[in-house]
């Protein structure tokens, strides 16, 4: 075999071990990436926890419930929990917050007026499995429902005909997602074998409206409202405003 072709052949094998290893690398991280979106991480994560948490378990540690643990699977060492083993308690000190040396856990994400707040927390957003609901078979049920430390607020009961029967009531369960802190007690309280009630990362759950909607009922969209449209007489009803921004002149 001539040099030249062996330095080509060579070339040529160099080439495809780096194409090889950029293929391993990126499907490593593709796991890793996919391995993650259903984790749920302590009160006041940042959006970019990932990135940002230094995995020190100083959060983990100061968990009083054992809640916390770290991920021994995916992104490795960060602190997550699982509701069905261990909900969050709401601690009203929220100490796995105050306990973090950097801003990965953000105390601003669960305060009110510089007092922290537990309940400002969005830890996740619980759903129901309609299908494999007991409630939702005709089957009375409320442990999700009195498992909920803000009952009434984050879960309140739907009362609704059984058309099956034609004589009785089924009580459904119903989130108000806003409300929710995700902190999964009711899916630790769900009676059924695999809990028909979940709570999952608010961003795999919840869609986005998006701005150019105006909900005329509420104030801050009224102002908006009121911006967007020229000066009009003060005699125009609202409809004729709402026909005005509904038009092609915008």
């Amino acid at each position: 075999m001539d040099i030249q072709r062996r330095k080509t052949l060579n070339s040529i094998m160099q080439t495809m071990g780096l194409v090889a290893l950029g293929g391993f690398i990126w499907s490593a991280f593709i796991s890793e990436a996919k391995s993650n979106p259903l984790w749920l991480y302590p009160p006041g994560a940042r959006d970019d926890f990932v990135n940002s948490c230094i995995r020190c378990g100083l959060c983990v540690e100061a968990c009083p419930f054992y809640t916390l643990r770290l991920s021994k699977e995916g992104t490795k060492g960060l602190p997550i929990f699982v509701p069905r083993e261990i909900p969050c308690f709401m601690c009203e000190d929220i100490p796995c917050a105050s306990a973090c040396p950097t801003d990965a856990l953000d105390i601003n994400l669960v305060s009110t007026n510089n007092s922290l707040d537990i309940t400002k927390a969005r830890m996740g957003v619980a759903v129901v499995d309609t299908l494999n609901c007991i409630a939702y078979a005709g089957i009375q049920c409320d442990a999700c429902y009195r498992a909920c430390p803000l009952i009434d607020e984050a879960i309140y009961l739907e009362y609704k005909a059984n058309e099956r029967t034609g004589k009785h009531t089924m009580i459904l369960p119903m989130i108000v997602n806003d409300v929710c802190t995700g902190c999964g007690k009711c899916e630790k309280a769900c009676v059924t074998e695999l809990a028909s009630i979940r709570v999952l990362p608010r961003d795999i759950v919840l869609g986005k409206m998006g701005t150019h909607y105006i909900k005329g009922w509420e104030e801050q969209d009224e102002n908006r409202l009121d911006s967007l449209l020229p000066k009009q007489p003060k005699s125009e009803s609202k409809k004729q405003m709402l026909d005005y921004l509904n038009s092609e002149n915008l």
